[in-house]
């Protein structure tokens, strides 16, 4: 008797290989022209140096980024939009103590008259 393989479905994929190739398909396709860039840029500089430590960076880098995309793409596209909008000023991510004491009061202050109107 052999054994079968177990599929579960909230299983993590495994992480995609370290061939630039095998990362490039597991990225999005706004992604690819920036790793395309980055690795013929660090082959040309380890190719004049003598020295692949870059490109082994790079390619731990984008490995690392391939696999949380290969583990819930539409995840990793709402943070890269969400990283644009910060980066552009046009959502700081954060609010002040004083913007959350107020948000808290409106709140409250909606359920106080839900209440006393229910």
């Amino acid at each position: 008797m052999t054994a079968q393989p177990v599929h579960r479905a909230d299983a993590v994929p495994p992480a995609p290989a370290s061939a630039p190739a095998e990362i490039r398909r597991h990225l999005l396709p706004e992604e690819a022209g920036q790793f395309d860039s980055e690795w013929r840029a660090a082959m040309a500089r380890s190719a004049e140096a003598l020295d692949l430590t870059e490109v082994y960076r790079i390619l731990d880098r984008w490995r690392d980024i391939a696999a949380m995309t290969q583990a819930d793409p539409e995840a990793h596209r709402h943070m890269l939009h969400r990283a644009q909008r910060i980066l552009a000023g046009h959502d700081h991510g954060t609010i002040t103590a004083a913007q959350l004491r107020a948000k808290i009061a409106r709140r409250l202050d909606t359920t106080t008259e839900d209440d006393t109107h229910g």
